[in-house]
């Protein structure tokens, strides 16, 4: 499914008008979101329900006194809601309206009547510490009258779950903007999240046509990817046409994003328990031994992860004792490569194994010297031959940054003729992409359908050009050496220790990496003897690291323009100031 993003600006203009018309004088625009995007999710779920709220209250009077738990009867089909939730209270929003005198108590009573399932997302968007300020404000009225406004149409009908999850997204960022907020932080543009399920998933198509199929997203955001990568395998008029079951599993950590999921997850139908509150990697929110066939994620970068890291404890060598990050621990202020640790501690050991794809900036790519964390974690990748591929993107793709991203593709199951290889995709010339006629916070530039099918065919041709690189797994290793110069007296001599070898001169210790197809021993009389008489190393200190250099494998060398070129311009520049220049230079 497509979505017309422009058709959605008149939604999202709505919405943001009744936060301008009707909560300007109270509320903060950084903080509109706090009653719009509830008010939004209450709406949605309020249209669901009108339709059946005669026959709920019929069923709930009926068999209150008779029934502890009454949600089997409230969601089934004759006799309640027909969804997984309902309202037992016997207001709706409109009915709310017929009594301004007592909007709030009834209001309040309306919001108490939602099953457990949706009082949970009311509890993380903290709505209800919003009701006494509207009421105090006396703007609760106007907001809910808003809301019921034949002008807007917010039915989930009308307005599926992925249209929505763009309006939601669209909205946080205009809101985090009009507060100099950081914005789009839990947000993938669409497109981006196309490709990511063309790579993910067509190599598979024909194995995923039958079956039961897991997909997870750690860093969930609004659902957004689970939700296209769902309806990418099922679409009967799609590139792959599953008929298999799919089962949605996601965590966020913010509460109102979680909230936002979940309510959407309620309103496809989904599991909503299968969308955990909390942080991934501290407070993992679900059982441990659970795997996953597919994992789709846009984890934070440039974030820190010291709450975690203080939750999950360090064992006797400052080591990190949970068993998902075995591997190593990144920089304290950059957690992206523990999301990836986490993921690989969730593939699969089946036939078809996991298939993974996440999105990083550049410094999952080379931050962390040989034997630090980001390098050891990238070792571990590449070592077992688990990074399938990595694609560049162009720059100015996000809401939030204009800087370089990159997709990974991660893989237990490889085909033979990828086995201990690494695509390198570099899609970020104008040749991929189009130029967007109005920008959206940082975002200037998207991909079309045609764009993702270009990129999807130079993956699938797995060739060496200018735009697609192959390369073993082991050319992007490399042998850290420690290099020791002599440490010598004034008359130049080397100072010997009781054995008679030369002490090393700390000052002038220094390192060399070496790639590991080279021989270290060879290197080192070639690239180091010759310049520094009586240098030496041991194998003993000799680390083991791992980086991948995009701009070095598709480095285009520019020659610098000739003198007869920059004299013309000089020239031409003299003509045009009519003489200007020569006076200031004289």
């Amino acid at each position: 499914m497509s979505i017309n993003t422009q058709a959605l600006q008149p939604i999202i203009n709505f919405l943001f008008s009744v936060a301008d018309d009707v909560l300007v004088n109270t509320y903060q625009k950084g903080k509109y979101k706090d009653v719009i995007l509830p008010m939004v999710v209450i709406r949605r779920l309020d249209l669901l329900l009108e339709p059946t709220k005669d026959k709920v209250l019929e069923t709930y009077n009926q068999y209150k006194d008779q029934m502890q738990n009454l949600d089997a009867l409230l969601t089934n089909q004759k006799l309640g809601s027909g969804f997984a939730f309902y309202n037992t209270s016997p207001f709706t929003l409109k009915k709310i309206l017929q009594n301004p005198t007592n909007i709030r108590s009834n209001f309040e009573d309306y919001l108490n009547g939602f099953s457990a399932n949706v009082q949970d997302i009311i509890k993380q968007f903290k709505f209800r510490n919003e009701i006494e300020t509207l009421d105090e404000a006396n703007i609760l009225f106007s907001l809910i009258e808003k809301f019921c406004s034949p002008k807007i149409e917010l039915h989930p009908d009308k307005l599926p779950p992925l249209a929505m999850g763009y309006v939601y997204e669209d909205l946080v960022r205009r809101f985090n903007e009009e507060n100099n907020e950081e914005a789009g932080e839990h947000f993938t543009p669409r497109e981006i999240i196309d490709l990511m399920t063309h790579l993910v998933f067509l190599p598979v198509k024909d194995k995923i046509q039958q079956g039961t199929y897991l997909i997870y997203d750690p860093c969930v955001g609004s659902g957004g990817m689970l939700t296209i990568a769902k309806n990418f395998i099922q679409n009967q008029e799609g590139l792959i046409k599953s008929k298999s079951t799919i089962h949605l599993y996601g965590q966020e950590s913010t509460p109102f994003i979680y909230a936002t999921c979940k309510s959407d997850m309620l309103i496809k139908g989904e599991d909503p328990d299968k969308i955990a509150y909390g942080s991934t990697l501290s407070a993992y929110g679900f059982d441990r031994e659970l795997k996953f066939d597919f994992m789709l994620t846009n984890p934070p970068y440039g974030k820190t992860w010291a709450p975690d890291k203080k939750i999950l404890g360090v064992g006797d060598k400052g080591k990190i004792i949970d068993p998902r990050f075995a591997i190593g621990t990144s920089r304290i202020n950059d957690g992206q490569l523990m999301f990836v640790q986490h993921m690989i501690s969730k593939m699969k050991e089946t036939e078809l194994g996991s298939r993974i794809a996440s999105v990083h900036n550049g410094s999952a790519l080379f931050t962390g010297d040989a034997g630090q964390g980001e390098s050891e974690i990238r070792k571990y990748l590449l070592e077992n031959d688990l990074i399938e591929a990595i694609i560049a993107l162009p720059n100015d793709m996000f809401y939030n940054t204009g800087i370089p991203t990159y997709i990974f593709i991660i893989a237990n199951r490889k085909t033979s003729e990828r086995k201990g290889k690494v695509q390198l995709l570099n899609v970020s010339s104008d040749k991929f992409y189009y130029k967007m006629r109005k920008p959206l916070g940082k975002k200037r530039v998207e991909f079309n359908a045609e764009c993702i099918k270009e990129i999807n065919k130079l993956y699938n041709d797995f060739e060496n050009n200018e735009y697609s690189k192959i390369f073993d797994n082991e050319d992007f290793g490399y042998a850290q050496i420690t290099v020791h110069r002599p440490l010598r007296d004034e008359n130049g001599k080397p100072i010997t220790d009781s054995k008679g070898k030369p002490k090393s001169d700390s000052k002038l210790k220094d390192t060399e990496n070496i790639p590991l197809k080279e021989d270290i021993a060879a290197f080192f009389k070639r690239e180091v003897l010759p310049f520094s008489d009586g240098a030496w190393y041991t194998n003993t200190e000799t680390k083991i690291g791992y980086e991948i250099n995009f701009a070095k494998y598709f480095y285009k060398h520019q020659p610098p323009r000739t003198l007869t070129d920059i004299a013309k311009d000089i020239l031409a520049i003299e003509q045009e100031t009519d003489g200007l220049l020569k006076e200031i230079i004289e």
